[in-house]
């Protein structure tokens, strides 16, 4: 089998970013912290509103 690309196979083409939202109530600034419990989808932050680290 060959490591090169066939005409079938395209590189990615995804170059925008995706900006999320603080989801605390009434904030409406960029959410860069984004947690997630299992395979929940994650929640997004911003850093005044994250949520604290439990167990380090």
């Amino acid at each position: 089998m060959s490591d090169e690309a066939s005409a079938a196979t395209k590189p990615r083409q995804d170059t925008a970013l995706y900006v999320h939202y603080c989801e605390y109530p009434g904030c409406a600034k960029w959410g860069g912290f984004g947690f997630a419990a299992g395979k929940d989808e994650p929640r997004w932050f911003c850093f005044e509103h994250r949520p604290e680290r439990k167990g380090c």
